[in-house]
C-alpha cells in the first residue's frame, strides 16, 4: 500500500487537525463555526473512504456481478451532512443573537463584559 493509495486518509487527518486547531485557537465565534464545519467534513471523509469498493456495484442483483457495495455508509453520511448543516445554521443564529446582546463576537470581549457585569 503506497502513500497515494491512502491519500484520502491523509487529507482527512489534515482537515481534522486543522478543524480542531481553529476551534481551539480562535476567539471569533464565526471562525469557530468554520473550524467545526471543517472538522465535520473530515469525519465524513474518514467514514466514507473505506466504504468504496473498487469494481463493486450497487446492491441490485444482476447478471455478471458478484461484488456489491454497501450503501449504508453513504446514507448515514447524507444524514450527517443534513445534521451538520442544521448545527451550523443554529450556531450562526446564536452568533447573531450574541452580537445583538454584547455588540461583539469575540470570545474574550464577551467574557470581559460578563465579568464586569457581575
Amino acid at each position: 500500500m503506497s502513500v497515494l493509495d491512502s491519500i484520502n486518509y491523509w487529507i482527512a487527518m489534515f482537515l481534522l487537525i486543522t478543524g480542531i486547531y481553529i476551534v481551539i485557537a480562535r476567539g471569533n465565534l464565526v471562525k469557530k463555526l468554520v473550524g467545526l464545519s471543517i472538522f465535520q467534513t473530515s469525519v465524513y471523509l474518514i467514514y466514507i473512504s473505506p466504504s468504496k469498493i473498487i469494481g463493486a456495484t450497487a446492491p441490485i442483483l444482476a447478471q455478471g456481478f458478484s461484488l456489491y457495495s454497501n450503501p449504508l455508509p453513504h446514507v448515514l453520511i447524507l444524514t450527517a451532512i443534513v445534521v451538520g448543516v442544521a448545527t451550523i445554521a443554529l450556531g450562526l443564529a446564536l452568533v447573531v443573537r450574541i452580537h445583538e446582546a454584547y455588540g461583539t463576537i469575540e470570545e474574550d470581549e464577551i467574557h470581559e463584559q460578563d465579568q464586569s457585569a457581575t
